[in-house]
């Protein structure tokens, strides 16, 4: 008897006290957005392991020779000859390149300026990431928008098509008129599929790109917020993209190179110490050491291949940085026309799809009292879903380009 009370009393507790569903999880931010399409970024992942090994060559550099030890070591005998009079020698040593004057911290300052260059490049890695991220939810929220007109269109011809079918069978409508107003359902069907097909695929290249099912809130960033800008000037604006500086620190690290190219005009020179131990015929066994050293002369036929790589180099890293900003200086006047064609777009298309709207309204009405017939209420409601799905893409083309004008002057909102 007591664990049937007890089983009663946890039902009564149950109902009185109902589990509380979960809040559904707010979008995120663009910003939140960025960072997780950045933390399953490979391209980040390949551009740190080369700043990695760019700041290991440089530490490298830094050893007082120009490469590791160079062993060598000699055996001779006379057995070979056929003879046997015991001279027999044993010989080794050790010897290490050295660096060409200033060749170590030109080696040193080529690293530095490869690593400082891929910095750059992660920070363009990030600009490109960040508009692939804006494109893909923009695309997410058009396809969506679409999807809802198409719901709402679909639902008001089949609000019109039961209306006519129930006057077609009280006699009061041709069976003609029904027919039309079935056309129109079947249609808004068709559209419906097609704008769903659109938004579950759109989601889906956004989920590719964030690792999550979400779509990033847009909304919340405006024209107002362009005015926390932190470069407005053009010059300013160029200086400061990611592309211009990863040009500008790839000149710098093709200028190191033609230096170190400069201090490398003639194969590194060896030093080193030889033992050798010795028996030689009627002689006691005899130790010497001595010093070696081995010196390269230089030569036109190695020197002039790297002199002209060193020079191909430089040419095509500021003819890049030339190229990257004009590149940059015309993509910023886009982003600004964008800017201002998409804020009048946006008034217009609002405006639009208001009056189309209320149009659309009395004509159904209009319809309903036998003022106006079939197809013109149904052509209504349609160029009034027209000019809704255009205004709702008008309105997100407006976030997209506030956003794109934040990015370009340095900031990810």
């Amino acid at each position: 008897m007591f664990p049937i009370l007890l089983a009663t009393m946890a039902c009564a507790m149950i109902w009185t006290f109902p589990v509380k569903a979960q809040a559904p999880r707010p979008a995120p931010s663009f910003h939140e957005a960025v960072g997780m399409a950045w933390a399953i970024d490979p391209v980040r992942t390949e551009l740190q392991v080369g700043h990695h090994s760019a700041r290991a060559r440089a530490s490298a550099a830094g050893s007082w020779f120009a490469g590791g030890p160079v062993l060598s070591g000699e055996y001779m005998d006379d057995h070979m000859l056929g003879s046997n009079e015991g001279y027999t020698t044993y010989q080794g040593g050790v010897s290490v390149p050295l660096w060409l004057p200033g060749q170590g911290s030109a080696t040193r300052q080529v690293a530095s300026a490869e690593a400082a260059s891929i910095d750059e490049q992660l920070n363009v890695e990030h600009l490109a990431l960040s508009i692939r991220v804006l494109d893909a939810s923009a695309a997410a929220r058009i396809a969506g928008a679409r999807a809802d007109v198409a719901r709402e269109l679909y639902e008001a011809t089949s609000r019109i098509s039961a209306s006519v079918a129930h006057a077609v069978r009280g006699g009061e409508l041709a069976s003609a008129d029904s027919q039309m107003a079935q056309a129109a359902v079947e249609n808004a069907r068709g559209e419906l599929a097609l704008a769903q097909e659109e938004a579950r695929n759109a989601t889906a290249a956004l989920e590719v790109l964030l690792g999550r099912p979400v779509v990033p809130d847009l909304d919340r960033y405006g024209g107002s917020d362009v005015t926390k800008a932190r470069f407005v000037a053009p010059r300013d604006m160029e200086d400061n993209d990611p592309r211009v500086r990863a040009a500008h620190r790839n000149v710098e690290a093709a200028e190191a190179n033609m230096k170190l190219a400069h201090r490398s005009f003639m194969p590194n020179p060896e030093i080193g110490v030889d033992a050798i131990h010795e028996k030689q015929y009627g002689s006691p066994w005899d130790n010497r050491v001595g010093v070696n050293f081995s010196i390269p002369l230089p030569s036109e036929v190695r020197n002039a291949p790297i002199m002209s790589e060193a020079r191909n180099r430089l040419a095509a890293a500021g003819s890049q940085e030339t190229q990257a900003r004009r590149m940059v200086h015309l993509e910023m006047m886009r982003v600004r026309e964008r800017l201002i064609a998409a804020t009048t777009a946006r008034q217009a298309t609002r405006n639009a799809a208001d009056s189309m709207e209320a149009r659309a309204m009395a004509q159904e009405r209009a319809w309903r009292v036998g003022e106006v017939s079939l197809d013109t209420a149904l052509a209504a409601r349609q160029m009034a879903c027209t000019a809704r799905r255009a205004s709702v893409r008008a309105d997100v083309e407006w976030h997209v380009a506030s956003i794109r004008m934040l990015i370009a002057t340095g900031i990810v909102p």
